[in-house]
């Protein structure tokens, strides 16, 4: 599950990068928004729900989450641990609602340079805040 989780997560990140950088590109050149746009978006959504849905699953049966439950004033103690138990779940978690807010933000305007906008905003915080908070010593490398 552990596997699954950190290879799914260069799916996540690289879709991300493409959907902000694509806003970000939308929004300068002043283009329409199109239905590329809004599958990028959309997909961008999907692959960050399925990355929670597995994380979650992970998590629960981690040690980490074992650890916390038994004796959380220890994981709270060493940076390793807290970033693995508490950081990086919360943040991860705020991402994804980042990135919901965002999909559900853009259905309601009617300017194209306002989708871009909010897609440009949410998910590139979101961006920001999962890149921070990988556990990159422990990402798998290709």
């Amino acid at each position: 599950m552990k596997l699954i989780h950190s290879y799914w997560a260069y799916i996540v990140v690289i879709m991300l990068v493409v959907a902000v950088f694509n806003a970000i590109s939308g929004l300068s050149k002043k283009r329409t928004f199109n239905s590329k746009d809004l599958r990028i978006g959309l997909f961008t959504l999907i692959v960050s729900h399925i990355q929670l849905l597995i994380g979650l699953g992970w998590y629960f049966a981690s040690p980490y989450y074992k650890a916390l439950k038994s004796n959380g004033s220890e994981v709270m103690g060493d940076s390793a641990s807290r970033l693995l138990a508490i950081e990086h779940p919360i943040l991860m978690i705020l991402a994804i609602v980042l990135i919901t807010i965002g999909w559900s933000k853009h259905k309601k305007k009617t300017d194209d340079s306002a989708k871009f906008k909010t897609f440009a905003i949410f998910y590139g915080i979101a961006l920001v805040l999962i890149l921070a908070r990988i556990p990159w010593n422990q990402w798998p490398a290709f």
